[in-house]
């Protein structure tokens, strides 16, 4: 939940309602920028952002972070995360 002040007042706003395109959506996009196996998403706020953290592994064997905004389904960012995290 997220407090936002409207008014002086305070309202509960869950980033779920937030959204706008779908986990497969958000997938789909980062797939068409880094091809590969989704192998996990998550839906953080990030900067005051609501964005789709969507890890791809490639047939390189690299491991991206792709962020979608979860709103318009722009990628806002790509980093290459280190694969030693996702081999525990």
């Amino acid at each position: 939940m997220i407090h936002v002040r409207r008014g002086g007042l305070f309202s509960l706003v869950n980033p779920m309602q937030m959204q706008r395109i779908t986990i497969e959506q958000a997938m789909q996009v980062a797939r068409r920028q880094v091809p590969g196996q989704v192998i996990h998403v998550d839906l953080d706020m990030e900067n005051g952002l609501l964005v789709y953290e969507v890890f791809i592994s490639t047939a390189e064997g690299r491991v991206y972070q792709v962020d979608v905004n979860a709103k318009t389904g722009v990628i806002v960012d790509i980093d290459q995360e280190s694969s030693a995290f996702f081999n525990k």
